[in-house]
């Protein structure tokens, strides 16, 4: 959520900076630039009235020790019609207070100035592109034909169990997918990043800390009767331990990394381009998150994409950096670096991860604050990335490396699979 007072010091500047994500705010801004005028005269002579009762309060009390009850009588008459008073004012301004919370929620993330203009991923920056020379043999398949023919992964199961986007992994499918999961988290911890597993569900306060509410609310699974939401990414739990919470700079930077199962609805999504692993309900992830100094989120946003980089080298998969256009880029995010991989049997690019900064935007929300080196509090950035995201890895791994006798695994997860191909 933007700062009020940053909104405040130049309106206009936010509705342009909010045209390069897309986003038409004229009216909303004027709206919360409105509301919090009438918030203010509201407290104000809110302030007046109860000011004047309690002065009237003491006066009263001199009065009554002076003998004097008629101009006491008088004076708890205007105490009475006060207290009424202050109470509509104080429902107003309640009301008032909300209105402009509800407002505020709607206005995205500013982008960071280095955000390339644009309207789609098609208008994305290319940063890097790492290529790996794969030679596919004539009879190559794509990665759904492949689970079939060596029996590690079941769509169809899925579909009858749970329904589309559900697979059954099985064998050394499964065998696959525990090997990528350790081997992420191994890597993670050994960065300095601290594992935790979460909880799956979490409550509305944490959807909203970190800006999946209301901006994502049809995108994400909803337990209606307990009003539970389950996770999108672990960046959903890892960072809202720290709502509501003052760190020490001392603290800076956190950095927690989780292993989890990631639920989303996905609605829309059609088509040729979501089959097989490509675009799934229920998938799983390693997700990295890091809170740190407002100084240092930048440089913070380097680190954690070359470490992402390290692990796609350390997998020999080709892949490409783009730093996300103004129209591309998320409600809750200030910059994105997505990481594609080349899925050789498909010849399309599959993006397996992003990382991004939020700047001040989930900390802003959550309460998520540091004391800084002059012993005041200021608000934190966050980032969070994935560490990877695994359907689509599983999927490049699948096509790239499949050759006429089974496909290799590798050499890197060999000591976490237990064998070094699928046959």
């Amino acid at each position: 959520m933007l700062q009020l007072n940053t909104i405040k010091e130049d309106p206009q500047r936010i509705i342009e900076l909010l045209r390069i994500k897309n986003y038409d705010t004229d009216a909303l801004v004027n709206e919360i630039i409105a509301l919090d005028i009438k918030r203010r005269e509201t407290q104000k002579v809110l302030d007046n009235g109860l000011a004047e009762a309690n002065s009237i309060a003491k006066e009263i009390g001199i009065l009554f020790k002076s003998g004097k009850g008629k101009e006491a009588a008088v004076l708890k008459e205007r105490s009475a019609e006060l207290k009424k008073e202050t109470q509509v004012l104080g429902a107003d301004l309640g009301d008032i207070k909300q209105k402009l919370d509800e407002k505020l929620v709607l206005l995205p993330n500013l982008p960071h100035p280095d955000v390339p203009p644009g309207t789609n991923e098609e208008d994305n920056e290319l940063i890097l592109l790492k290529d790996f020379e794969i030679t596919l043999h004539d009879e190559a398949l794509p990665h759904w034909e492949l689970a079939k023919k060596y029996d590690i992964i079941d769509f169809d199961l899925g579909s009858k169990v749970s329904g589309a986007g559900f697979p059954f992994y099985k064998g050394k499918g499964a065998g696959l997918q525990r090997a990528l999961i350790n081997f992420f988290l191994k890597e993670a911890t050994d960065a300095g990043y601290t594992e935790y597993q979460t909880p799956l569900f979490v409550n509305e306060d944490s959807a909203y800390g970190t800006g999946q509410l209301p901006d994502k609310d049809g995108q994400m699974y909803h337990i209606t009767e307990d009003n539970f939401y389950l996770i999108p990414t672990a960046e959903v739990p890892l960072t809202n331990i720290y709502r509501d919470v003052i760190l020490n700079h001392q603290d800076l930077p956190v950095k927690n990394a989780a292993y989890s199962n990631c639920f989303r609805r996905e609605a829309g999504s059609y088509g040729k381009d979501v089959r097989g692993l490509n675009r799934l309900h229920q998938f799983d992830k390693v997700e990295i998150v890091q809170i740190v100094h407002p100084d240092h989120s930048y440089e913070v946003l380097e680190e954690m994409r070359d470490y992402v980089a390290s692990l796609l080298e350390k997998l020999k998969l080709p892949y490409r950096i783009v730093k996300l256009c103004g129209g591309d880029l998320s409600f809750t995010a200030a910059m994105t670096c997505d990481f594609e991989v080349f899925s050789a049997a498909q010849k399309r690019w599959l993006e397996v991860s992003s990382v991004s900064n939020f700047e001040a935007f989930q900390s802003n929300r959550m309460k998520l604050r540091f004391r800084n080196e002059n012993g005041k509090t200021q608000l934190a950035h966050t980032l969070n990335g994935s560490a990877l995201a695994l359907p689509r890895i599983v999927a490049a791994l699948l096509e790239n490396n499949q050759q006429t006798d089974g496909i290799r695994i590798p050499e890197v997860l060999h000591k976490y699979s237990g064998f070094d191909i699928i046959s």
